[in-house]
């Protein structure tokens, strides 16, 4: 059962990238090539997610607010320790 509940904490945003991109025009217009975000998708779910809600939201500017999103979509998607917990 936890192996289940980290599997599915994992793939938390990529099923939410699916779902933006089956149900949505979210994606479109945002990337020049369809290769990074099939490389976000894969690699970077959360950061993928972050960078297309700045272009969204802020209108690609990268202010403060921004640039502190996308450090911790970052750490969160780089964390070796994501997704697990440690039992104390």
């Amino acid at each position: 059962m936890p192996c289940l509940m980290v599997l599915l904490a994992l793939c938390i945003p990529r099923v939410v990238i699916a779902l933006l991109y089956l149900f949505t025009y979210w994606f479109n217009g945002i990337f020049s090539s369809p290769l990074w975000p099939v490389l976000g998708f894969v690699f970077l779910p959360t950061t993928l997610l972050w960078y297309t809600a700045v272009v969204h939201w802020y209108h690609g500017q990268w202010t403060l607010v921004p640039i502190i999103g996308i450090v911790i979509a970052l750490l969160i998607d780089l964390s070796p320790a994501s997704g697990r917990r440690r039992r104390i």
